[in-house]
């Protein structure tokens, strides 16, 4: 056995185009909590209602609503890296106008152009940073949550600074820290090329026929309802300063920021999208009927408010990949679909639930929040059968169509000679430089062992927090295994090539790939070595970790090099 030792390149170093849209996102995570702080203190200085306030977040969400309509036909049309651009200037103009305004109702009409411009930034911020970082796909993801975090975390412990030296001071900070993030965005970030396909203003509506995907969505609705009512109306049974909200919600980011990222996935891969969704919207019911049973104990309010970040973390990203696992149509269009109903219901709570405290009293609103996760659950379970058919990956190769019904599915590319019978090299690709290698070499181990080769190559679709994004289109990862049949045919060696599908956290296309070892019944899997953004790390290290545990058989993992006699292979 020889052994080639090579460290895998940092996520943090990167282009300083990264950077830029990187902290553009840091602000943008921000805004969830910012205006938390200063709620009660714009309730007071603005001789305005809770629930007049509330209508800050109405008009923000129900705008980004209608706006995630158009997102993917503007981005089409003009670019990402424009449709950034127009979305951070929105944002620095009616951030800067939110704050200068001596009225409620000034407020809540600014913070709807602000919904439009963060709409336009959070459907290409991610793909930005995918496309440009030169750490591989799993760098650029690993960046985005480390932006996702600190934003969350940050937004309101800033918002309770600023907001402590006046209520204005959250809306000019956002303003001059997106304007910052907006001129390194546009001489820093290189000119990005438009979708080679126009999406039409229709398809995120014409998606919703899809019975997954309005399940997933409707369940999305009456989640964000009781999200939504939480941080709109939480702020004011604590009776607390500014400073001191922050650091509530703080506490809260940090445990959304947490659980988002580091407990979903786990959670996930031990009980199932469907069962850890039930019993975490059933605790988050459970968790707002306290809230409402506690209004006049501010400490309860405020460990119980605590507590509830755990929940919304794990909720969100749930919710989306159950969303991207359902949905039978390209990931930009779902992510459109979904975002259009979920924040529908995230606007109309705040609207609803000052209504509810203005009619009855302040408990109200928090119990027709539980409601809603109540609600939750029994729409989601009208699909449980749809979400749990799609999780189970498929254990023989199905017919060719498009990908859309199951994580996991593997569809059948082509095939080229003739297999013998002898137990197959299942050969692991990616779309970084490392598969010209992974693929050389295994095709040289294939003519000393006359075996045939399986190639097997992951269309992954990447959830972070509530967002999603694709490593590649559909069509290019077929055409990645079509170009290596063509290739290996030229060789006379036998091949099948399929695309499979993984919508789930960093390591579980390592996972898949294990499981379709297993399942051919492999005698070793090439992979790549995750010095050059290989598939052992395609995500990050867990990827290769559970392939080499689960595989059931010998992994070889090839460094890049021209030529065979240049590579020293690592087999575990």
């Amino acid at each position: 056995m020889s052994h080639q030792h090579n460290s895998a390149p940092s996520p943090f170093r990167q282009p300083r185009a990264v950077w830029a849209v990187a902290f553009a996102c840091v602000v943008s995570f921000m805004g969830i909590g910012l205006v938390d702080p200063i709620l009660p203190a714009l309730s007071v200085k603005l001789h305005a209602s809770p629930s007049q306030v509330s209508l800050l977040f109405t008009s923000y969400l129900l705008v980004t609503a209608v706006a995630m309509l158009i997102t993917n036909l503007v981005s089409s049309r003009i670019g990402p890296k424009r449709t950034l651009i127009a979305g951070l200037v929105l944002i620095v103009i009616f951030a800067a106008l939110a704050g200068s305004s001596h009225s409620i109702g000034g407020i809540v009409g600014f913070r709807a152009g602000w919904g439009l411009g963060n709409a336009l930034f959070i459907a290409t911020s991610l793909a930005v940073i995918v496309a440009s970082a030169s750490g591989g796909f799993g760098g650029a993801i690993i960046l985005y949550e480390t932006a996702l975090g600190i934003g969350i975390a940050v937004g309101p412990l800033l918002g309770g600074t600023l907001g402590g030296i006046s209520w204005r001071g959250p809306f000019y900070g956002v303003s001059v820290l997106m304007f910052i993030a907006l001129i390194a965005t546009i001489t820093l970030v290189p000119k990005t090329p438009r979708p080679a396909e126009r999406t039409s203003i229709a398809a995120p509506i014409t998606a919703l026929r899809h019975r997954g995907l309005l399940i997933m969505s409707l369940t999305a609705v009456f989640y964000n309802w009781g999200f939504f009512t939480m941080l709109g109306y939480a702020p004011y049974p604590m009776h607390l300063s500014e400073h001191k909200l922050g650091l509530v919600f703080t506490g809260w980011g940090l445990l959304v920021a947490i659980f988002s990222v580091a407990v979903a996935p786990r959670l996930q891969r031990r009980f199932g999208t469907a069962k850890t969704l039930y019993a975490n919207l059933f605790l988050l019911a459970v968790v707002l009927a306290v809230i409402g049973a506690c209004t006049n104990s501010p400490k309860a309010v405020i460990v119980a408010v605590i507590v509830c970040g755990a929940f919304i973390g794990i909720n969100n990203t749930l919710t989306t990949q159950a969303v991207m696992t359902v949905a039978p149509v390209p990931r930009p269009v779902a992510s459109a679909s979904y975002g259009f109903v979920r924040f529908i219901g995230g606007g109309l709570a705040p609207f609803v639930a000052g209504k509810l405290a203005d009619h009855y009293n302040i408990h109200v609103p928090f119990y027709a929040g539980a409601a809603a996760f109540l609600i939750a659950i029994a729409v989601l379970a009208t699909g449980h059968r749809i979400l749990t058919e799609a999780e189970r990956a498929a254990d023989e190769t199905a017919a060719e169509q498009r990908p859309g019904t199951a994580v996991g599915e593997i569809v059948a590319v082509g095939r080229t000679g003739t297999a013998n019978g002898n137990a197959p090299i299942v050969v692991a690709l990616d779309a970084g430089p490392s598969a010209d290698a992974v693929t050389a070499a295994a095709a040289e181990l294939a003519g000393h062992l006359n075996a045939p080769l399986e190639l097997l190559h992951v269309h992954e679709i990447a959830v972070v927090g509530d967002d999603a994004v694709d490593r590649e289109s559909y069509e290019q990862a077929r055409a990645q295994v079509q170009r290596r049949l063509d290739e290996l045919a030229a060789r006379g060696v036998a091949a099948a090539g399929h695309v499979l599908r993984s919508v789930a956290d960093h390591g579980h296309a390592g996972s898949l790939i294990a499981e379709h070892a297993r399942s051919v019944h492999a005698q070793v899997v090439a992979i790549g070595g995750p010095s050059h953004g290989g598939v052992a790390h395609l995500l990050d290290g867990s990827a290769s970790q559970r392939l080499i545990a689960e595989a059931g058989c010998r992994v070889m993992v090839v460094p890049p090099g021209p030529e065979p006699a240049e590579r020293a292979a690592t087999t575990v």
